[in-house]
């Protein structure tokens, strides 16, 4: 029997596996209370009178944008006489230093005032506590601020105080101005130790501290300034915020630009207006005219808007004129330069209508007109004794028309379109070299397009009175030019481009067919210019084609020269050959000629050169009339005769009494013993003319008297007693001879033989 083996026995362990868990779940258990108290935060309490807009668990504690603690509970506040809520915020335990007993708390909420909107944020993230850190012991109570404390006079910039009788409308965050620009806002104000005056305290952002000096002057700009009398009512604003938020200005008088800077510690005044305030710039005026100009009353104005007022008047020892001290404001100090202009605004009723018709109300005011900004300072000026020429400022169009004459145009004077008023005369004046005058016209911005490139203008003041012989012509644009003159314009093509210039320059022509003119300039010679004058009309064939502009005479002021516009076949004119010559009555023996020129005056005429020829602008007229004989047809024969008598170019030649021809031209002979006739004989009669032919002076009365027979008085016919005439006579068939040849000569017998009256051949006429 095997023997069993015996077991060994070991002592038992008191470890067992079984503990890791228990000790890992408390090492965790540790770390987690461990964290959990390290980030606790630190509970305080803020008592608000409110707890409106403050929710436990949302309502967050933010510092510069960021979180710093939350509400986690709510309770009311029993303790005090007024009772409020607890709220329990949780903090960060980083900001535990910062909870001293200075640290203001309060709640910020969205609000709309007339100095603003606040709190625009929250309209999204919803209401928050914002807090202030303070000094002092740390405690873990605190009360909260009904609203924003006001600035922290730790900001960097200039913390001021001013000294008011009233408030006005001014309010926490009112803005603080500067020629307009905001530099500032009111921290706060107060009633003052002495409840009789208040203290409003500014604060100036650091960029604009060195603008208030010792002597700087502040005023309540606050709303409106109305001041009203007799004479009317002044209104002044500084800006559209401060209408409706209040608002302070300030500025440093002129005087005292050498003031040292402020002293923080010095309250200033608080003025209750600009006017108040007299920080107005100082400026002296020379007045020629200074009526209606009262100091103290009278306003600077610009625009309609009151620009400063008339603070001094002093009248000249030879009451010439007067210098008055104008108070400007601030804000025209960069425009009180050279060309800056003022004048004296007065009632005016005239026919083109009534200005400065609101001086008829308040009184004559003084208006101003900037220079350009950043030309030569100056505080001394001289005043224009009327408007200035235009009033670039206005909307709309400027231009300048220049004139050899004013006519009856005013200032007011309407500017017709279509006999539409689209603008009107602002002004007039001499030009520069006293040659013309110089009109400033405003064209309204509805009408503006309707100038261009192409616009034409005219004076269309008055009536125009044409006549003549065939009538007369009367002509107005309309009883309102009649009365007050006008200028009227047409622009041929509205969609031509302007000139692109700021002011446009036109000439003002003195009617529209001097205006509305195209065709060929040229330029005419003449000896004497007498009954020549621009207008003057050219013609040909009885029609206009041109017209004289203006008249000068040549540099060595021994002829004349008119220069004139061809507005008709200007081509076939204004060529080589072409002739000009003058119209004027002519009365004489044989007649009269050119009657109409006595009623409608003198004029060219014009006879185009018949052959294609280079094109000429410059003309020489000739004295009298072209021989246009010269081209006609017809049998040219030469008169000799011993003396001219009374034949000239245009007398008849007759055969029995019945005129034939005509004389074209007379000569001296080659040798100057006679005088030779040149005549034209009608194409139809020069069958009539024949080598023995002949030809005698049948001008004036031939007179045969003896005792005998007595008194025979013999004349060719009434027109050859008049103007004088030339006859002739054929023989009979046998001794006719034959047809006379072109330019054959006969003699010219200065009396008539009986047997040539007897002549009667007879010949064939040419059809």
């Amino acid at each position: 029997m095997n023997e069993l083996p015996l077991a060994k026995t070991r002592p038992a362990s008191n470890w067992s596996a079984i503990w890791v868990l228990p000790l890992i779940a408390l090492l965790i258990g540790g770390w987690l209370a461990w964290r959990a108290y390290s980030e606790a935060g630190i509970e305080i309490q803020v008592i608000f009178e409110s707890g409106e807009g403050i929710q436990a668990g949302k309502t967050e504690v933010i510092y510069k944008g960021m979180s710093i603690g939350k509400v986690v509970a709510m309770a009311l506040d029993d303790t005090g006489e007024r009772r409020g809520v607890i709220a329990t915020i949780e903090m960060k335990q980083e900001v535990e230093p910062h909870l001293r007993e200075n640290t203001r708390f309060w709640l910020v909420k969205p609000s709309v005032s007339l100095a603003g909107i606040t709190g625009l944020e929250t309209l999204v993230s919803g209401n928050y506590i914002a807090v202030s850190p303070g000094d002092g012991e740390s405690v873990l109570k605190f009360k909260a601020l009904p609203e924003a404390p006001p600035l922290s006079d730790d900001r960097p910039g200039l913390h001021l105080v001013l000294k008011a009788e009233r408030l006005g409308s001014l309010d926490r965050d009112s803005p603080v101005f500067y020629k307009q620009i905001q530099v500032g806002r009111v921290k706060s104000y107060s009633l003052a130790s002495d409840q009789k005056t208040v203290e409003v305290k500014v604060f100036i952002e650091p960029a604009y501290t060195d603008l208030v000096r010792k002597h700087t002057r502040f005023w309540n700009a606050s709303g409106i300034t109305v001041n009203a009398d007799f004479s009317g009512f002044k209104l002044r604003s500084e800006s559209l915020a401060s209408i409706v938020a209040g608002g302070i200005a300030f500025a440093t008088p002129e005087h005292r630009k050498d003031s040292p800077p402020t002293d923080p510690n010095i309250p200033f005044r608080l003025y209750e207006d600009f006017d108040a305030a007299q920080a107005g710039i100082r400026v002296q005026v020379k007045f020629p005219d200074f009526e209606g100009l009262q100091a103290g009353r009278t306003p600077v104005m610009y625009n309609g808007i009151q620009a400063g007022t008339l603070k001094d008047l002093k009248v000249n020892d030879d009451l010439t004129g007067a210098v008055a001290e104008l108070a400007l404001d601030p804000r025209t100090e960069d425009y009180l330069v050279e060309g800056t202009q003022f004048w004296v605004v007065k009632p005016s009723i005239s026919l083109a209508g009534i200005t400065g018709l609101e001086a008829l109300v308040k009184g004559n005011y003084i208006a101003i007109r900037p220079g350009e900004k950043g030309a030569v300072a100056t505080r001394e000026f001289e005043a224009r004794s009327k408007a200035p020429p235009l009033n670039l400022d206005a909307p709309g169009l400027h231009l300048v028309l220049f004139s050899d004459t004013r006519g009856s145009l005013e200032v007011g004077s309407p500017v017709l379109y279509r006999q539409v008023k689209v603008g009107s005369v602002q002004s007039f004046q001499l030009s520069r070299d006293d040659q013309q005058v110089v009109l400033g016209v405003h064209i309204e911005p509805d009408y503006a397009h309707l100038v261009n490139r192409t616009t034409r203008f005219w004076n269309a003041s008055g009536v125009t009175l044409k006549g003549g012989l065939s009538g007369v012509e009367v002509k107005s644009e309309s009883l309102q030019t009649l009365l007050a003159g006008g200028i009227t314009f047409e622009t041929p093509d509205l969609k031509a481009t302007s000139s692109g210039k700021r002011v446009q320059r036109f000439a003002l022509y003195g009617s529209r067919d001097d205006a509305i003119q195209s065709g060929q300039r040229i330029t005419i010679q003449l000896p004497s210019g007498d009954g020549l004058s621009p207008g003057t009309a050219i013609r040909y064939k009885g029609l206009e084609v041109g017209k004289v502009e203006s008249i000068a005479l040549t540099d060595d002021l021994q002829a004349v020269i008119l220069n004139a516009r061809i507005n008709q076949a200007a081509k076939q004119i204004a060529r080589v050959g072409t002739q000009f010559w003058v119209v004027k009555p002519e009365v004489s023996l044989s007649g009269a000629a050119n009657l109409e020129t006595l009623v409608t005056g003198q004029y060219l005429e014009v006879l185009p050169s018949s052959k294609e020829g280079a094109a000429q602008s410059h003309f020489t007229a000739i004295p009298a009339p072209p021989n246009v004989s010269a081209r006609e047809e017809g049998l040219r024969l030469v008169l000799s005769a011993a003396r001219r008598g009374s034949i000239k170019p245009g007398v008849i030649v007759s055969y029995r009494e019945v005129p034939v021809g005509k004389v074209t031209d007379f000569e001296l002979g080659p040798t100057a013993d006679r005088v030779l006739i040149h005549v034209l004989i009608e194409p139809r009669y020069a069958p009539l003319v024949r080598s023995g032919s002949r030809f005698w002076n049948a001008s004036g009365i031939g007179v045969d008297a003896s005792l005998f027979s007595g008194v025979k008085v013999r004349t060719e016919s009434l027109e050859a007693v008049i103007g004088g005439g030339i006859a002739f006579a054929t023989p009979n068939n046998a001794d006719m001879g034959g047809p006379a040849l072109p330019q054959q000569t006969f003699a010219l017998h200065d009396d008539v033989n009986e047997e040539w009256l007897r002549w009667a051949p007879k010949i064939a006429l040419k059809p």
